[in-house]
């Protein structure tokens, strides 16, 4: 709802000043997003996925071009940029993701479990260069994860959700020391119980299931 995907059924929210019913274009213009699941066209290249975003988001046409250089210098891809994505590891399109999410330069990022199936390696480089562009460019950066360890080393705010109902929300420190417990994950588990419970559908189920004969 945040990201103007789907409308709410009640209330108001803002993000970035702007109204997200009144004013989406302008809260799309504010924001970048990384979704879960890659969202790159594998028959470009590089730098042609990042151009046609730089398109798409208005960057002035005589800036594009040294902002994609950089944005691909900073992630470790500028000698790639004229390969095919589709020849890219997963962790070689999350970083064109991010680089491509940072180039009309956003006042807030959204992740969608954006880490989900990284290598160590790319996980820690994608975390020191979301720090970084928090630290020196304040961009905010607003994440769902349910890898609570990941969440307990760079959140700097979190709030547990359950049902679509915040249960609770703080720091770290904080959450941990109102449920009296000694991890962000045994304070999830007392707050939302130790039952299993059915995963929903995904996208792809939801698919299969309308097209199965």
């Amino acid at each position: 709802m945040l990201t103007t995907v789907l409308s709410p059924t009640a209330g108001n929210m803002n993000v970035g000043g702007f109204d997200v019913l009144k004013q989406k274009n302008e809260v799309r213009a504010s924001i970048g997003v990384i979704f879960q699941d890659h969202t790159l066209d594998d028959d470009l290249t590089a730098y042609e996925n990042l151009y046609y975003h730089a398109v798409l988001y208005r960057v002035p046409k005589n800036q594009r071009k040294d902002k994609i250089e950089k944005v691909l210098n900073d992630i470790g891809l500028f000698n790639r940029k004229d390969s095919l994505v589709k020849n890219f590891s997963g962790g070689m399109k999350r970083r064109v993701e991010i680089a491509r999410s940072l180039l009309h330069s956003p006042k807030i990022l959204f992740l969608d479990e954006a880490t989900l199936g990284l290598d160590v390696q790319t996980k820690n480089f994608f975390w020191s260069y979301l720090h970084k562009i928090n630290k020196e460019e304040g961009v905010t950066v607003f994440f769902t994860t349910h890898n609570l360890e990941e969440a307990e080393k760079n959140a700097m705010s979190i709030a547990i959700i359950d049902n679509g109902k915040i249960l609770i929300e703080g720091t770290s420190g904080e959450i941990k020391k109102k449920t009296q417990t000694d991890s962000l994950e045994k304070a999830f588990l007392k707050l939302t119980g130790y039952d299993i419970r059915e995963q929903p559908a995904d996208h792809v189920d939801i698919m299969r299931k309308r097209f199965k004969r």
